[in-house]
């Protein structure tokens, strides 16, 4: 039965060769072991091996070279690398169809699998590389960027506008030059000079705290007499009038509750009438054409004692270092921002015993501390001289418990004497 299969079987494949030799003869096809697939090999009656082209046998009498190819795949790299290598006398490949072509280019320019494994590898390490780095700046800007929310605290405030904060006083730095008047401005004065200047402000800081004013009144004050005495010339004897009136207009602008004119007369000792009082006030008005919004050393001195984490001590001898400096003329030559930030930093320096700014206030300042120092030492001279001499109001209002005594502790004479060093 074995032998009868066997038979059979062979007998059914000698008849299909033989029926596949007639259709072949029929239709002029040759048959498929005289097709030459790779034009110029030799042929070869076996099936191609798995482990790609075998090296082409060298001719004879030809000498004989190390394998560069052996059983290497031909990847896109090893290809640029054998081209090279390749003499430049090389004779051509032969060219053949262009089926044969788009295979032999294809077969050159596509990547291995171990090229694609090294090339996913290599993009891996690159992306991983790159991710590194971007997380590498962006911590090392976090770390020379990182500064503490100071107002966090006042989310819920809608008085505080936490949203747009830091407009408001990028338009103040831009702003406060037009509120700054000239140093030099009482060599234009012919009646007064700047001890007489001293002498009003003095009294005022007084009256301003007899009648118990905000402390926005009281820089506001002070600015509108000196760009008015910067644009009029003004006698002696109306410069107390210039004083109580300028006041008024920032009592005007500033309190909820304004002092009536009587009172101011009363304050003057009937020196002047209401008519004098309101003539006045139209002339200084109509001379800083209406303009009452300028950016004081107050509206400064809140942000950067926000800034320093101030508590109550280091507030109040912020300000009396500053009204300190409003007394004294050769001041005006400092902006409203650096008298603020000179004046937080004096009081740090004093009550710490020793230099004391931090990162955070000279972010928000955009004061450094060499910047400050001639400013600042400046207030210790101030501060020195505050209990001695006739203009002691500022020093008198500041040694009360109500404003913590601030005007007895110790100024800060080191920065003197490093001046000097």
């Amino acid at each position: 039965m074995e032998n009868m299969r066997s038979e059979n079987h062979r007998g059914a494949a000698m008849e299909g060769v033989k029926l596949a030799s007639e259709a072949a003869a029929n239709t002029n096809r040759r048959a498929l072991r005289d097709i030459k697939n790779i034009l110029g090999a030799p042929h070869q009656p076996q099936a191609v091996s798995k482990r790609g082209l075998q090296e082409k046998p060298a001719a004879a009498g030809a000498k004989s070279q190390p394998s560069a190819v052996g059983h290497r795949p031909v990847t896109r790299k090893f290809a640029a690398i054998l081209q090279q290598t390749q003499p430049a006398n090389a004779p051509l490949a032969p060219i053949g169809s262009e089926r044969q072509k788009r295979n032999a280019d294809t077969a050159f320019n596509a990547p291995s699998d171990m090229e694609c494994s090294k090339a996913s590898d290599d993009d891996l390490d690159e992306m991983m590389t790159n991710e590194l780095k971007e997380i590498d700046m962006e911590d090392t800007e976090e770390e020379e960027e990182e500064m503490p929310d100071i107002d966090s605290c006042d989310v819920g405030n809608s008085l505080a506008v936490v949203e747009y904060v830091d407009e408001i006083y990028s338009f103040y730095r831009r702003t406060e030059e037009l509120s700054c008047v000239s140093p030099t401005y009482m060599a234009h004065q012919s009646d007064i000079n700047e001890k007489m200047r001293g002498i009003l402000i003095d009294w005022l800081i007084e009256v301003h705290y007899k009648l118990e004013l905000l402390g926005e009144t009281l820089f506001l004050t002070v600015n509108i007499i000196d760009r008015y005495l910067a644009r009029e010339n003004v006698a002696r004897k109306k410069l107390q009038l210039v004083g109580v009136t300028a006041m008024l207009l920032a009592c005007k602008y500033e309190e909820v509750s304004v002092p009536v004119v009587e009172d101011l007369i009363l304050i003057c000792d009937r020196a002047y009438s209401r008519e004098d009082i309101l003539d006045m006030e139209r002339t200084i008005v109509d001379r800083l054409e209406f303009n009452m919004s300028v950016p004081t050393p107050y509206c400064f001195m809140r942000r950067f004692l926000k800034a320093a984490g101030s508590d109550k001590k280091l507030e109040l001898l912020s300000f009396f270092l500053i009204e300190l400096s409003l007394v004294d003329y050769k001041m005006l030559k400092f902006q409203p921002s650096m008298l603020a930030a000179a004046a937080i930093y004096t009081a740090q320096c004093t009550l710490n015993g020793c230099v004391s700014w931090s990162k955070c206030c000279e972010l928000h300042t955009k004061y450094s501390e060499e910047q400050l120092m001639d400013c600042s030492r400046m207030m210790v001279e101030l501060h020195r001289g505050a209990a001695r001499g006739k203009l002691t109001g500022v020093h008198r209002k500041y040694s009360t418990f109500k404003y913590g005594c601030a005007a007895k502790s110790e100024p800060a004479a080191f920065l003197l004497d490093a001046r000097r060093a």
